[in-house]
């Protein structure tokens, strides 16, 4: 099976058992251009029961044998299969890009570069993920080995559908597992054009499966009672529902990256240029639909001004490249679709309404799409919805503060915990506010960004388990304890 796919050729079948197959269930999804509103199309296949339990069933006679595959082997592949994502980028690219809008010179071929070494870091934990043995001078020796989980699945979200697919499919496989990928209704074509690249990596069939489809979709697979695992990324009442699908179901394991609320803290002693950089770019990043944006700034008294002009500054240099993702002079492309432009429309009207000053932004861009401005809010009281709740978009609020005592409390009074930034030159003030700050990653003088080989997650309802790292393989693998009587 060659790869063909394009904007032209899109792929609308779900792959099971290594082929594409129309879906049982009627229904289909339908998806837009975000940059103009117009259809790219109504006929994707939507899973449902039938064709989850086909996709259940394949994984299931797949995983003896994916299991029992020589170490090397399952290397092999998956590094083939990172080379064949990073040879078909531009492609892959093209086709998450249709339905989210992300700007090709932001965007472009990274995303799928960032999966590909997903696969290439994961491939090479495979002989080094080793389990631990214990003296016997009890009488008795102790093994204990990383065990697969066995049949797996992932439910990702629309802002990065590449880069969080692989991030989940990578270490599951890598361990043992095999993985049924279910992408969001809203970008799901780079998802379901892998079929090919699996099938010439040298996947067996059942091993990673594609499965298009809605939050029924995802609700089937919470509740299988035969998926060992489900991690998700995603909203935190989904996240909710996800949860408690898996605890009445057969208590599969959970993983759940919820998003945040992130505040940076810029110190009197900061370098102004370095954080105003960094707090901008965590704002306009992928238009602000990224999980750990830093929404919330608090700035000391003494530079707070200069901050504020700087600020301002960037923010509206950013929305100077606001247009067309397909024209590489574009930075800012559209929010993903007319349900999320709403819901950040209707954010930031009721700011408008009271909660905070308007310092900049806070308008559509154009008057087709889903183009918004760079939106910042001051003085907004500790208790106002736009500095409570996630809003997904690029909108952040501005406060000032005094005291380190204060801004901590201040930044820990959330419901999220997933990132936090501060800046500051004194190094015993940043390993202090760091270790104070109650959240899953902080950087000091940078923020909103992760790495491959760190844990990646949150504190809090930002979510539980961690992704990426070691964490990832531990997360799916269970630990079995060997006891040999060497006495009897």
């Amino acid at each position: 099976m060659a790869f063909n796919f394009s904007k032209s050729n899109l792929p609308k079948q779900l792959f099971i058992n290594n082929e594409y197959i129309a879906s049982k269930n009627s229904k289909k999804l339908e998806l837009f251009n975000p940059k103009d509103g117009s259809l790219v199309a109504n006929d994707v296949d939507l899973a449902g029961a039938e064709d989850v339990d086909a996709a259940v069933d394949a994984a299931e006679k797949a995983f003896p044998a994916w299991r029992k595959l020589p170490g090397q082997a399952r290397r092999e592949i998956m590094l083939k299969f990172a080379d064949l994502i990073q040879k078909h980028s531009v492609a892959l690219a093209e086709l998450s890009r249709i339905t989210l809008g992300a700007p090709i010179a932001t965007i472009g071929t990274r995303e799928p570069a960032f999966a590909a070494e997903a696969f290439r870091y994961f491939a090479g934990w495979i002989d080094k993920f080793a389990g631990e043995s214990f003296p016997q001078d009890d009488g008795f020796l102790k093994i204990v080995r990383n065990e697969p989980l066995g049949v797996v699945a992932g439910v990702i979200p629309w802002n990065g559908p590449m880069a969080t697919a692989c991030s989940k499919m990578a270490p599951a496989l890598a361990t043992g597992n095999c993985f049924i990928l279910k992408p969001s209704e809203k970008t799901p074509f780079a998802a379901l054009a892998l079929g090919p690249l699996i099938i010439e990596a040298g996947f067996p069939p059942g091993v990673v499966q594609v499965l298009s489809g809605d939050g029924s979709t995802g609700a089937l697979l919470s509740a299988h009672m035969r998926i060992r695992k489900i991690s998700f990324t995603g909203s935190i009442p989904t996240g909710k529902r996800i949860q408690e699908a898996a605890a009445k179901s057969n208590l599969k394991r959970v993983t759940l990256e919820l998003g945040g609320k992130s505040p940076a803290v810029v110190f009197d002693d900061a370098n102004l240029e370095n954080a105003i950089t960094w707090t901008a770019r965590a704002l306009t990043m992928n238009t602000g639909q990224i999980c750990f944006a830093a929404t919330r700034v608090y700035v000391q008294e003494g530079i707070y001004d200069k901050f504020v002009e700087g600020y301002k500054k960037a923010l509206l240099e950013a929305a100077k490249t606001i247009g067309d993702p397909d024209t590489q002079s574009t930075m800012m492309g559209p929010l993903v679709d007319k349900a999320q432009f709403e819901r950040v429309s209707g954010f930031i009207e009721r700011g408008k309404d009271g909660q905070g000053t308007l310092l900049t932004g806070g308008s559509r861009v154009g008057s087709e799409g889903y183009f918004i401005q760079p939106t910042v809010f001051t003085n907004v009281s500790d208790t106002a919805e736009i500095l409570r709740q996630e809003i997904f978009g690029p909108v952040s609020v501005l406060n000032s503060f005094k005291t380190e005592e204060e801004v901590i409390a201040k930044c820990n009074d959330t419901n999220f915990g997933l990132m936090a930034g501060v800046f500051t030159q004194d190094v015993n003030r940043a390993l202090r506010v760091a270790s104070e700050f109650d959240s899953g990653m902080v950087g000091v003088n940078c923020v909103s960004l992760s790495f491959r080989h760190t844990p990646f997650g949150g504190t809090k309802e930002s979510g539980l388990g961690r992704e990426n790292g070691s964490a990832a393989l531990r997360a799916y693998t269970d630990q079995k304890t060997v006891m040999i009587n060497l006495t009897y």
